[in-house]
């Protein structure tokens, strides 16, 4: 599921971000299969991470053409709670998960000043919603 910048692109909040953030399930199907999708990649930096680097790291930087972070969990949450906050968005024909704005203001929670700028988009956002923090 795609957290972080992108999602919070998604949600409506324009700002720039260099990096795709991945909240996954870190179990070796999974892994498997994040493996096989990556590959497409022209460079094929998948091939550097070892499937117990989820469990070892807090973040897993996979620098392709695109550079992909995988977290197996992001401020304590992990994927298996994370997935009942989903919301799908298709683009460009692909359905992609993203995480809703009330999950990404519980991964918000840190001391970056950019998540600060995106704790008040999200804050607003949710106010709009009729959904309290």
């Amino acid at each position: 599921m795609v957290i972080g910048g992108f999602a919070i692109i998604q949600s409506g909040f324009a700002r720039a971000t260099s990096d795709i953030d991945l909240l996954v399930d870190s179990s070796p199907e999974n892994f498997q299969k994040i493996k096989t999708a990556m590959l497409k990649l022209p460079d094929g930096a998948i091939r550097e991470v070892a499937p117990d680097d989820l469990e070892q790291f807090i973040v897993v930087r996979v620098g392709d053409e695109y550079v992909v972070d995988l977290m197996k969990r992001s401020c304590g949450i992990e994927y298996a709670e994370a997935s009942k906050q989903i919301e799908f968005a298709t683009i460009k024909g692909v359905t992609i998960p993203f995480a809703n704005p009330q999950l990404l203001w519980r991964t918000k929670q840190t001391h970056r000043e950019k998540d600060a700028l995106d704790r008040t988009f999200l804050a607003e956002l949710l106010k709009k919603k009729g959904i309290k923090l």
